[in-house]
Order: structure tokens, then C-alpha cells, then sequence
């Protein structure tokens, strides 16, 4: 009974820490949206921000096949960028995505075609790991997509910093995210304003640029917090 009482303590010491933990991150990082104008400023950085990545190199692409890892599990990738398709496969589920016409969209598992009553689950998860995993290496690109917003911020640094607001689209319409730049308009962190994470600002790293064999930027590493996003097996064509 004793030994009972003793573990019952400790496990409510261990919560109580856990939640000053928490909420001192929290204050700590927790950040207000900052405000910023629209206009010809912030479109010319957006195009600068493109340009110091190769934006034309990146248009060319027709394929990116890469690994997307965080917290031990894996997911994989192989896009047909042009053709509007991408083989997803995580645990022994592959679901072959046709984005125009998504019900059309195959399954397997264990390398067995699929038609039982979880295919349409199957598909809508292959497109939301997707949808997040792709935005993780090519969101730079993004910046004029339909339904963008781009915002001018000055910084007290004096550095300019460009805030893109995602108003349609995506599995989180409304998400926005503050570039920040380096001496070369190439970027090397944002920080968030999404749904998914109730700490506003939260800093994402965007790192480890590697350059294709035409001469776009890919990255392959992000940190947030005590977190890394891993891109891995980058193939492209």
C-alpha cells in the first residue's frame, strides 16, 4: 500500500511538471501574427525569395521521389509532379493518388490490390500525408498559388521577412507562415501560424539545402523544438 501511495505521488509530481513544462514553452515561444502589407514590396520579395531558389529549375521537374521520417516512422514518395499523381506508401499500404480524379485512386497492401470497404480511408490519408509531407519540401515554391496571400513584415533587425497566408486549399486553409531570409533571399527558417499547433509563431528551421541536377533547391532537414523532420532518398527527374 505504501508503494502504491509512492507511485501515485510520483506520477502527479511527474504531471505537474509536465504541465509547467508545457506552459513555459507556451510563453516562451507563443507569438501574435504580425501585420503587414500586400502589395508590389512583398510580391517582389516572394519573386526573390523564388529566384535565389531557381524557380524555372524547379518548374521543369517532372518527378521527386524522397522519404518524409519524424518521430521514428517513415513515409514514401514518388511523385509524378506534371502528371498529377504520386505512389504513397507507409507500413504496408501503398495507395497510388490520382489527384483529378481521386476515387480512381488505387490500393494495395502487402502488395495486394485493395477494394474493401477502408480504400476510400486509405486514399483521403495518402493525400492528407501528402499534402503535409510535400508541403515540408517544396512550400517555397507556393508562394503564388491560388488563394495566397503575401505580406511585406519589417523586422527589427531590418531584415524584410515575407508572411504567406494559405486562404483555400490544403488540409488547413487559413495556416500562415513568416519566411525568414538570408542575405540572399534564400530561406532558412519560418515561423507558424497553424491550426494543427495551438503556440503561435512556432520556428520551423528549413536547412540542409540540396541542389538538383538541374540546379532547383530541395531541403532536407527542419527542427522545431526538440523535433526533426528528416527528407531523405531525394530523386529527381
Amino acid at each position: 500500500m505504501k508503494y502504491l501511495k509512492f507511485a501515485l505521488k510520483a506520477f502527479l509530481v511527474l504531471i505537474l511538471l509536465l504541465g509547467i513544462s508545457l506552459t513555459s514553452i507556451y510563453h516562451y515561444y507563443d507569438r501574435d501574427l504580425p501585420m503587414g502589407e500586400q502589395g508590389v514590396e512583398a510580391d517582389d520579395l516572394a519573386k526573390k525569395m523564388l529566384q535565389a531558389l531557381n524557380e524555372d529549375a524547379y518548374n521543369e521537374i517532372n518527378y521527386i521521389g524522397w522519404t518524409f521520417s519524424s518521430l521514428g516512422r517513415e513515409r514514401q514518395y514518388q511523385w509524378q509532379k506534371n502528371q498529377g499523381r504520386c505512389k504513397v506508401t507507409w507500413d504496408s499500404i501503398t495507395v497510388n493518388l490520382r489527384f483529378d480524379k481521386l476515387k480512381k485512386s488505387s490500393v494495395e497492401i502487402n502488395g495486394f490490390d485493395y477494394k474493401g470497404e477502408m480504400k476510400k480511408d486509405y486514399i483521403d490519408t495518402a493525400k492528407a500525408k501528402f499534402n503535409n509531407d510535400s508541403f515540408w519540401l517544396v512550400a517555397p515554391y507556393k508562394l503564388f498559388d491560388k488563394g495566397v496571400e503575401r505580406r511585406l513584415i519589417k523586422q527589427k533587425s531590418g531584415q524584410d521577412a515575407l508572411l504567406v497566408t494559405y486562404t483555400s486549399g490544403g488540409n488547413t486553409p487559413g495556416d500562415s507562415y513568416l519566411w525568414l531570409l538570408d542575405d540572399k533571399y534564400k530561406p532558412n527558417a519560418y515561423w507558424m501560424w497553424v491550426s494543427l499547433s495551438s503556440i503561435g509563431g512556432l520556428e520551423a528551421t528549413w536547412e540542409k539545402w540540396e541542389k538538383t541536377s538541374n540546379g532547383a533547391f530541395l531541403p532536407q532537414l527542419h527542427q522545431i523544438l526538440f523535433l526533426d523532420l528528416k527528407i531523405t532518398d531525394l530523386e529527381v527527374k
